[in-house]
């Protein structure tokens, strides 16, 4: 009896000059996706995604149809090899933007469809934050009650909440100094202010949310064929309009992939794949089950080399 097996998809701020670059060069399903996302957007995505420059990739509008790009071109080549895998899977999540990866990988959005709305979703919360200027400061080693404190005393906002002890929280850059210096007070090991252009998950995002909503009403979302985790609700969800409407909540309210993950492992699932450059989902699964076995997917010897016995048969 196979063992159920949850995919998982790599969100902002994993992304690196060349990602891709094997893939595309080996696996022709990967190119073709490649291919697929620069005709759909208009310009060389995949040159961006290859050669860079990094402070061009960084940027929110175009590091969000590469990390997507990227992860579903890891994706569909990883499928063509392990169809039988791939039909056992019941479970799929990503983290904030990556959650439009687990729809592609679930059949609900189309990768075209998928491309365009996140190339609009990073148009949307650069030019928000031009508006509404603000930051992102990772708390590790504070409890959530102590979160709340901090959010509570200097408003911001709870944007993430990744696994224990790890916490991001929003708001507008004056307000952001004084929540580290309350953080630090409340002893928190570490305060880390993130490499992004402003407040995402916070109200401060509104503006971008209602934008992502018109665009949402142009495409065509179908009832997924795998079971996927709305980070925004950390519950399934099956219906296209609600699938919709997390999407549009997702830019400018709390991330809940602590909860998410704890959802899928209370469904009997251990053994989990994720997709897409780096390991940072690996790395927050250590936190939250420290008996969950992880695979990586991102380059092309991690498909050659895959071994299913790693995460379960």
């Amino acid at each position: 009896m196979s063992i159920p097996k949850a995919f998982l998809f790599a969100g902002q701020g994993a992304q690196y000059i060349g990602m891709g670059r094997d893939l595309c060069e080996a696996f022709p399903e990967s190119k073709a996706v490649f291919d697929q996302a620069d005709q759909v957007l208009g310009f060389s995505l995949s040159g961006l995604c290859l050669e860079g420059p990094n402070e061009e990739l960084i940027k929110t509008n175009n590091c969000q149809p590469a990390i997507l790009t990227a992860t579903i071109a890891a994706f569909r080549a990883f499928e063509a090899r392990y169809p039988v895998l791939i039909g056992d899977a019941g479970y799929t999540a990503g983290l904030s933007l990556g959650e439009y990866s687990a729809l592609v990988a679930a059949g609900a959005l189309n990768f075209e469809d998928a491309v365009y709305l996140v190339r609009k979703r990073g148009e949307f919360m650069e030019e928000e934050a031009l508006k509404k200027p603000g930051k992102m400061l990772s708390l590790i080693g504070l409890d959530l009650e102590g979160v709340k404190k901090v959010c509570a005393s200097t408003n911001t906002e709870i944007a993430n909440l990744n696994c224990p002890g790890q916490t991001v929280i929003s708001g507008g850059a004056k307000e952001i100094g004084e929540a580290e210096q309350v953080a630090k007070g409340l002893g928190v090991k570490k305060a880390i202010l993130l490499e992004v252009s402003g407040a995402f998950h916070s109200s401060l995002m509104h503006g971008a949310s209602l934008r992502l909503a018109k665009e949402l009403e142009k495409i065509k979302v179908q009832a997924p064929k795998i079971r996927v985790v709305s980070n925004v609700t950390a519950q399934f969800t099956t219906n296209p309009l609600e699938i919709k409407d997390n999407l549009i909540r997702q830019v400018s309210t709390s991330v809940f992939w602590e909860d998410s993950m704890k959802l899928i492992l209370s469904n009997g699932v251990s053994n989990f794949i994720e997709f897409g450059p780096g390991k940072v989902l690996k790395g927050l699964m250590r936190r939250i089950d420290q008996q969950a076995k992880v695979a990586n997917i991102d380059k092309k010897d991690d498909i050659l080399t895959f071994n299913a016995n790693l995460i379960g048969e």
